[in-house]
């Protein structure tokens, strides 16, 4: 489909890609080194580069599928276009798990690291009562219409990656090569189950794509800052890894909540521990305050077009004009989450939940280059369907590491989501 919105195309190659890093590059990074690294030690940098591989063929998938069909919803829009309502509704309830779950696991890793500082977080009244301030905050914030400016995004950019950038290039005269010598390689069950964990990391790539019909020369320049994004990323996250291992070695594993700090701290002293804490408090906040603000409004959507059967989610507030009752709704649910779980936990949730979108928009692109007729300048992944196939192979092998709760879980809910649908559909048709 050709777009007729009136966007102009502005946006080169650097610029996508800077997008794409700034999306990657969240919360995650800041909590995960050491569970990693209890998993599969120095040969953590294999789950990293698997990790980056899946990402980039689903992403190679999303630019496809985004290039085909224009409209608003991104993967929810693609899948509901290839396989139909039943499978749109499934694919777009699904986004809304990973994200309350990202969002809960987030805000633990929140909590945990403010415990480090005082034992005061650890108690769990405290705990709960933080994270009610936290989503309920950030609710009242938004149904009042405050947006985040740029200068806000700008400024929450910076303070997510200069800390980073500092640890990885003066972080290095802390390194022991033997903490970084790899014994032995890990098992195909045990590089399955890290990067599951790890793949809560390589999440969210795709809003980056969003604004792709303002790229210039899409056909090129997608495919080229899929490419650099990616790299950069896999690059920092393994440089990253590299030094947390490098200095702290076997001792890198006690320090689950703050990894990287205590990482500056062994390689720079105090002041590098004090950047490092900060900088991830900062990130995470960030997070929070944006997904608190972006979420709400696809629960609102997936309401207005019904795919969700409850109206007054629809609602927009007179005074405000903004959705008040689905950010109500949507900081409830997510804080019974965060209440109720371990960011580990919470994490392997998230991407479980977002793998099974990646795989239904992967199946998409099969489906559409059968019943959508190429366009003029529409992006096509080089290579016929062997990229499609491969992201559907990998991606069925990281939720075959998913354990068997998990699975059941995760049918009964498709199970019980079903019955919704059909039960709605059967109202309908009576109505």
């Amino acid at each position: 489909m050709i777009r007729t919105d009136g966007l102009k195309r502005r946006i080169g190659t650097v610029g996508l890609s800077a997008n794409i890093i700034n999306i990657i590059i969240g919360a995650g990074i800041f909590a995960l080194p050491a569970i990693i690294a209890a998993k599969m030690g120095a040969a953590s940098i294999i789950a990293y580069l698997f990790c980056g591989i899946l990402i980039a063929m689903v992403m190679l998938c999303f630019a496809e599928a985004g290039s085909k069909i224009t409209n608003t919803g991104g993967p929810y829009t693609y899948i509901e276009t290839a396989f139909g309502d039943y499978a749109g509704f499934l694919g777009g309830i699904f986004v809304m798990i990973s994200a309350l779950f990202a969002d809960a696991a987030v805000s633990n890793a929140l909590i945990n690291m403010l415990a480090t500082v005082n034992p005061f977080f650890e108690n769990e009244w405290v705990r709960l009562s933080l994270l009610f301030i936290i989503f309920f905050g950030f609710a009242y914030i938004n149904i009042l219409g405050l947006k985040q400016g740029i200068g806000l995004v700008k400024f929450n950019t910076l303070a997510k990656l200069i800390p980073l950038l500092i640890l990885v290039i003066l972080g290095w005269k802390g390194v022991s090569i033997n903490n970084l010598s790899i014994e032995s390689m890990p098992s195909i069950k045990t590089l399955g189950e890290t990067s599951l964990i790890l793949f809560f990391a390589f999440q969210g790539a795709e809003t980056g794509l969003i604004v792709g019909g303002e790229v210039i020369n899409p056909k090129r320049t997608v495919p080229k800052a899929i490419f650099i994004s990616i790299l950069v990323v896999v690059l920092l996250y393994i440089l990253i890894q590299s030094v947390s291992q490098g200095v702290l070695g076997s001792e890198l594993v006690k320090f689950t909540a703050t990894p990287l700090a205590e990482t500056a701290r062994a390689a720079l002293g105090p002041i590098g521990y004090t950047i490092l804490f900060f900088g991830a408090i900062i990130s995470m906040f960030g997070y929070l305050s944006g997904s608190i603000l972006n979420n709400p409004r696809v629960v609102y959507a997936l309401a207005r077009d019904k795919v969700i059967p409850v109206k007054s989610l629809a609602k927009i507030h007179k005074s405000f004009a903004t959705p008040h009752v689905a950010i109500i709704v949507y900081a409830f649910i997510v804080f019974i989450i965060a209440a109720s779980g371990s960011f580990e936990k919470l994490a392997i949730i998230a991407s479980s939940a977002m793998l099974i979108v990646y795989l239904a928009v992967a199946l998409s692109v099969i489906k559409l280059r059968k019943t959508h007729k190429s366009q003029q300048g529409e992006f096509k992944i080089p290579g016929g369907l062997l990229v499609p196939i491969l992201a559907i192979i990998v991606i069925i092998y990281f939720l075959y590491n998913i354990s068997s709760k998990e699975m059941l879980a995760t049918a009964i809910g498709i199970g019980l989501l079903s019955l919704i649908y059909w039960g709605l559909k059967l109202i309908k048709k009576q109505v």
